[in-house]
């Protein structure tokens, strides 16, 4: 009789066991279906976060390229010349912003060059959508470092010392150009933003490697 209860005692534990793992199975599915519920709405919200940032961002650059830059210089782009000549070049502005030159352009994949380069190459570049900085010794050493790391990372522009220029930082397009005192101004962004590989490009999409780099 002591057996049989025993028995009995021992069966309903191990139900009781069984039960109550099932009710600890249950719990961690509903945990584990919470908490991955939760990580996919996080995740969606994210990327909504991200996709709107970068909606932002490329509104913000449109804006930037549609608006006017103060005290920017333009010239007629169908007055410059844009012939391949193998002599040198007398431009009417410093540094020149369009005009004949060299069939040879100079490498503005993001290079930034210690030394003076030919006006007549860089101007081929222009041509080709890019971007040129120019600075001379009224420019600071902090500004030149600052420009310099910003057109590094900036394919279709190139850096170079002007000494002849009369503004200590100038930034020039094919037809384009404004002088700048401190590469903290704004307009520095905004002309990057509107002209490189911008709608004054006579030959979008034109090399910007496999030209003349440094020596």
């Amino acid at each position: 009789m002591a057996s049989k209860s025993q028995s009995a005692e021992r069966k309903a534990r191990i139900e009781e066991m069984r039960r109550a793992e099932r009710a600890r199975e249950r719990r961690n599915r509903i945990i584990t279906i919470t908490a991955s519920a939760v990580v996919v709405v996080a995740l969606v919200a994210f990327g909504g976060y991200i996709l709107n940032k970068e909606s932002d961002k490329k509104e913000e650059q449109q804006a930037a390229a549609k608006a006017p830059i103060k005290d920017e210089k333009s010239w007629d782009a169908k007055k410059l010349g844009r012939n391949h000549v193998t002599e040198a070049v007398k431009y009417p502005m410093t540094p020149p912003v369009g005009g004949d030159h060299n069939q040879v352009w100079m490498n503005c994949q993001g290079d930034v060059y210690k030394d003076p380069i030919a006006d007549v190459n860089a101007v081929h570049s222009l041509e080709h959508g890019a971007v040129w900085v120019t600075y001379n010794d009224k420019a600071s050493d902090a500004d030149v470092k600052t420009l310099g790391e910003k057109v590094e990372k900036t394919p279709y522009s190139f850096m170079s010392p002007l000494k002849e220029q009369t503004g200590a930082i100038m930034l020039s397009a094919w037809g384009k150009q404004v002088t700048v005192d401190s590469a903290s101004d704004p307009r520095v962004e905004q002309f990057f933003t509107k002209y490189v590989q911008g709608s004054q490009t006579p030959e979008p999409g034109a090399a910007c490697t496999g030209g003349m780099g440094a020596q």
